[in-house]
C-alpha cells in the first residue's frame, strides 16, 4: 500500500517537471541564459530519473501478486536509484561542456525573462518536494532518490536565478555561466553520493561502505 502511494506521488511529479522542464529549455535558449538553460537540462535529468522511480514502483506493484517472483522486490527499488545517478552523471557532463562554449562564446542574455522563467522553476520545484514528502519509517532508496532530485533542482533553480540578478545588476554576463558550472559541479557531487548508496545496497555491502 505505501508503495502505491509512492507511485501517485512519483507519478504527478513527472507530469509537473515534464511541463516545467520544455518551458525552461525553451526560454533557456531564446534568452540566451545557460544557467536558465542548465537549470531546464537538470530538470530533464529528473523527468527521466523521477519516470524511472515511477516505473520502478509499477514494476514492483505488478510482480507483487506472482508467484513466480522470488526475489528482492526493494532492489528493483535501489536500481532504479542506481540508473538515477548515472542519468545524472551525463547531464552534469553535458552543461559543464556548454558553459565551457560559452566562456569562449558569450552570448546576450534577456535577464528578466530568464529570471521570471527560474522563479517558476523554483516554484515548480517546491511543490513537487512537498508532493514527495515522505516519513522516514515509510521510506526506501527509490523515493529518497526522487526527493533528494528535486531538492537539488531547486537549489539549482535557486542559483540560477542568484547568478542572473547579480550579471543584471554588475552587468556582469559571465557570472551566469559561473553558476551553472557551479550548479553542475554539485549535481556532479550529488549524483556520487546516489551511485555510492544505491549501488551499495544492490552488492548488500551498504553497512560496509557507510563505516
Amino acid at each position: 500500500m505505501q508503495n502505491h502511494k509512492h507511485e501517485k506521488k512519483t507519478r504527478w511529479v513527472v507530469l509537473l517537471t515534464f511541463v516545467t522542464m520544455i518551458v525552461e529549455i525553451l526560454f533557456g535558449i531564446t534568452t540566451n541564459s545557460m544557467a536558465l538553460l542548465a537549470d531546464g537540462i537538470h530538470m530533464g535529468s529528473h523527468v527521466l530519473a523521477i519516470g524511472l522511480s515511477w516505473l520502478a514502483y509499477v514494476i514492483v506493484r505488478r510482480i507483487a501478486g506472482s508467484e513466480k517472483f522470488n526475489g528482492n522486490s526493494n532492489k528493483i527499488l535501489s536500481l532504479s536509484g542506481y540508473s538515477s545517478g548515472l542519468m545524472l552523471l551525463i547531464f552534469a557532463v553535458v552543461i559543464l561542456v556548454e558553459a565551457v562554449q560559452r566562456f569562449i562564446n558569450p552570448a546576450e542574455i534577456i535577464y528578466k525573462d530568464a529570471i521570471l522563467i527560474a522563479i517558476i522553476g523554483l516554484v515548480v520545484n517546491v511543490v513537487s518536494a512537498f508532493l514527495l514528502h515522505h516519513d522516514h519509517e515509510h521510506s526506501d532508496h527509490n523515493i529518497r532518490a526522487a526527493y533528494l532530485h528535486v531538492l537539488a533542482d531547486a537549489l539549482t533553480s535557486l542559483a540560477a536565478i542568484v547568478g542572473l540578478l547579480v550579471a543584471m545588476i554588475w552587468d556582469i554576463a559571465y557570472i551566469d555561466t559561473i553558476v551553472a558550472i557551479v550548479s553542475s559541479l554539485v549535481i556532479i557531487k550529488w549524483s556520487v553520493g546516489l551511485l555510492k548508496d544505491s549501488g551499495s545496497v544492490l552488492l548488500d555491502i551498504e553497512k560496509d561502505i557507510n563505516n
